[in-house]
């Protein structure tokens, strides 16, 4: 976190090189841990689990010297993640992620994508696209109105105002916006929220379980942040296997399975 505050910008040019990281397991107890917290049937691989290394994988790159962008105030926006074949838990796996800078929109906002792929023997296991919002744009007015919520209603939850301390202890984002309301305020917001991929593993389990399947796809687009201490309703809409996720009042995540 300290690298990430200090990190200075730069102007954005040409993206930089491909990184490699080699993760040389499957953390077994992390992935317990990971189960246990969403629900998730034991001894399984959820799909939302590869962005735990990935994560790690996009936050070196992220403080490398030749990405252009301050990682402080940036704004996970979208994420997708397909499991391309089954992973072998006791053998290594490399990680490979490039770089894609947007050109600035309109009003002056700049975007870049993270896609990370994990080998082993050469062949592809997953790959999980993370855009960011890297620099504001102007803002303007006459925004989106807020919609009622629509779909089939498929279950809700509630989130501990510790659920962010919780999912960081198992997937490394210590990320002080997630945590405790004065670290949230010291980083300008009103209240602590809950990791956006938190939503989105919460979201998969529930899937499972209503379908009784093992879901191999799923993504996301960030709309709202949810507070800690508030709960959140999961909808199901069309086409099928799309999905909202709605918390007081506003659509925070919406995206698909599959």
């Amino acid at each position: 976190m300290l690298r990430a505050l200090f990190k200075g910008p730069s102007v954005a040019g040409a993206p930089p090189a491909p990184t490699r990281f080699q993760l040389e397991r499957v953390d077994g107890r992390q992935l317990d841990h990971y189960n246990a917290l969403f629900g998730f049937a034991p001894a399984t691989l959820p799909v939302s689990f590869y962005y735990l290394p990935t994560q790690r994988a996009h936050l070196a790159t992220m403080l490398g010297t030749a990405f252009p962008f301050r990682l402080a105030g940036m704004i996970h926006v979208e994420n997708d993640i397909r499991e391309l074949r089954v992973l072998e838990r006791g053998r290594p796996m490399e990680l490979v992620t490039q770089v894609a800078i947007d050109p600035p929109a309109d009003n002056g906002a700049r975007y870049c994508e993270l896609r990370t792929v994990g080998l082993q023997a050469g062949q592809e296991v997953f790959e999980c696209r993370s855009r960011y919002l890297a620099i504001r744009g102007k803002r303007r007015g006459g925004g989106e109105a807020a919609a009622p919520a629509a779909g089939q209603p498929a279950g809700e939850w509630s989130l501990a105002a510790d659920a962010g301390r919780r999912y960081a202890s198992i997937s490394g984002d210590w990320n002080p916006i997630h945590l405790w309301p004065w670290s949230a305020r010291l980083l300008g917001m009103k209240a602590p929220i809950i990791h956006g991929m938190h939503t989105v593993a919460k979201v998969c389990a529930m899937l499972e379980r209503r379908e009784g399947r093992r879901l191999t796809a799923v993504s996301a687009r960030f709309r709202a942040p949810i507070p800690l201490g508030s709960s959140a309703e999961l909808r199901l809409v069309e086409p099928a296997g799309g999905y909202q996720v709605w918390a007081a009042g506003a659509l925070a995540v919406e995206g698909r399975s599959g």
